[in-house]
């Protein structure tokens, strides 16, 4: 492990000051960026650690909510609002992780973790234009079962691994940034690119600006909601497809609907072009199935991969269908 210094920041203005060197990174719960430092392949100068930044969950009085951007994993998943107003939100994340890293594991962290692509990991042997620009990607041509099969390039093939993030697409979530020079807010929705020809860069965030907090505004459908992954094993597998959504229903037709997908692109994918096909149509199986249709039009499978747009059809309309059962 390359040698770095370690500092606590006693707020967030002290840790965007104390991360000033470009190879500083920061440190919440760890349980990625530990990793990717024990096979070098981030080698950060400084460690910035945030842990003691606000980690509240405060209820708001429309029934949005404000997470800080240190609250643990564990904490937003059993919270009562989250439970009873966003149970997709608290599903996905017990979903993604051992109850011991979903106790470490923080909100910020979550958004900010790294591909699981094993050639991404692969230092020795493997090409990967994600952590080297210019290398290649020996995904495309090797072993792809669990890449992506939405939003690709020629350059980088995987897959955004958080499954809490596939959620807050749906919801609408706003991240909440500050940097030396201003604070702002972007969309979770415009939080991660797509690979295009510069896999490297995962985010639309500066250098050293820091997330401190995320809102999700208040939807009274939400109550109605789930999240369903399908993966190889239920002992915490990274998804193959998952599917979060929410559904209201004025009497047999959709009235709304909320649809995101994990484990088929670079980033969460919100599934807008389903969300307006189902819209004013009949809740029938018909429809589901054509609404997944429309979003898996422009699907592009690789060798292995092919599987995944069938899979990601079928756990759709399964989830909506179970929804509509739910509200009948």
């Amino acid at each position: 492990m390359t040698p770095f210094t370690y500092v606590r920041a006693a707020d967030a203005a002290d840790a965007i000051r104390l991360a000033g060197d470009p190879h500083a990174r920061y440190l919440g719960g760890g349980t990625n960026l530990v990793d990717l430092m024990r096979q070098t392949i981030e080698r950060p100068s400084r460690l910035v650690d945030i842990t003691g930044l606000p980690s509240a969950i405060e209820e708001h009085k429309d029934g949005g909510l404000f997470i800080g951007a240190a609250a643990r994993n564990t904490a937003v998943a059993a919270h009562p609002a989250i439970r009873r107003r966003y149970p997709m939100l608290a599903r996905a994340i017990v979903a993604g992780a051992s109850a011991q890293i979903r106790n470490m594991a923080t909100v910020g962290g979550n958004i900010l973790q790294r591909t699981r692509c094993a050639y991404f990991y692969d230092q020795a042997g493997a090409r990967c234009n994600k952590r080297e620009a210019g290398q290649g990607c020996d995904a495309i041509d090797g072993f792809n079962r669990t890449h992506a099969i939405l939003g690709t390039s020629s350059f980088c093939v995987a897959t955004h691994p958080s499954d809490m993030c596939v959620a807050l697409s749906a919801l609408d979530a706003i991240v909440h940034l500050k940097s030396r020079n201003c604070e702002r807010t972007l969309p979770l929705n415009e939080t991660h690119r797509l690979p295009g020809d510069r896999p490297d860069i995962e985010t639309m965030l500066e250098p050293g600006e820091l997330i401190t907090a995320v809102a999700v505004p208040a939807l009274s459908f939400a109550t109605h909601s789930t999240y369903r992954k399908v993966r190889d094993r239920a002992s915490y597998a990274l998804a193959l497809i998952s599917v979060a959504a929410a559904l209201e229903l004025d009497g047999g037709t959709v009235k709304d609907v909320r649809l995101a997908l994990g484990g088929v692109a670079h980033r969460p994918w919100r599934a807008w072009k389903a969300e307006a096909t189902l819209r004013g149509q009949p809740a029938t199986e018909e429809a589901f199935r054509a609404a997944a249709e429309a979003e898996l039009a422009d699907a592009k499978p690789l060798r292995d991969n092919g599987f995944k747009i069938e899979l990601a059809r079928r756990t759709i309309a399964a989830v909506l269908n179970q929804l509509k059962g739910a509200e009948a």
